[in-house]
């Protein structure tokens, strides 16, 4: 009887101890995972201007759609709230201009941002209606359009 209660006491003890290790961990994961979703987004925006003109008439816009898959379950962390928004991200001298990002929070931590800047790309990028909404913890679908909104922009907004 001893050796089970002791037994136990070491086996609580050990989990004790790795139990801030595991959330550690969860937490790097969800965040490589969200990086992985932005990069998956860019590629999409540069493959979408790419390929395409921007023209001024939304119907006529060149399209695409990616799915973002923000990560659940048991080796994710818990995420509060995810969106695609729009920033301010000018430099010093034009304050004006602004980038999308993915911007989330994992358990009621600091709010975190990654920048959706598509390399070698000469367009803007925009989010439809202020701030797009993702699902938590599943799937979301995103429609992108290639128009001419004073210059090239890659539109954004949510499927569903």
């Amino acid at each position: 009887m001893i050796r089970v209660v002791l037994t136990v006491v070491v086996a609580v003890a050990l989990l004790a101890t790795a139990m801030p290790a595991l959330e550690d961990a969860r937490t790097e994961t969800t965040v490589e995972r969200l990086d992985t979703e932005a990069d998956r987004v860019e590629r999409a925006v540069g493959g979408l201007v790419s390929g395409s003109v921007s023209v001024a008439d939304p119907a006529l816009a060149a399209r695409t759609t990616v799915t973002v898959d923000v990560p659940s379950g048991f080796a994710a962390a818990p995420i509060d709230r995810v969106a695609l928004a729009e920033t301010d991200g000018g430099s010093e001298a034009d304050t004006t201009e602004t980038e999308v990002a993915l911007r989330y929070r994992i358990g009621g931590g600091p709010e975190r941002t990654v920048p959706i800047v598509p390399g070698g790309v000469e367009s803007a990028v925009a989010v439809d209606g202020g701030a797009v909404a993702l699902r938590p913890g599943g799937e979301s679908r995103l429609s992108l359009r290639f128009v001419d909104d004073g210059g090239p922009t890659v539109r954004i907004a949510r499927v569903g």
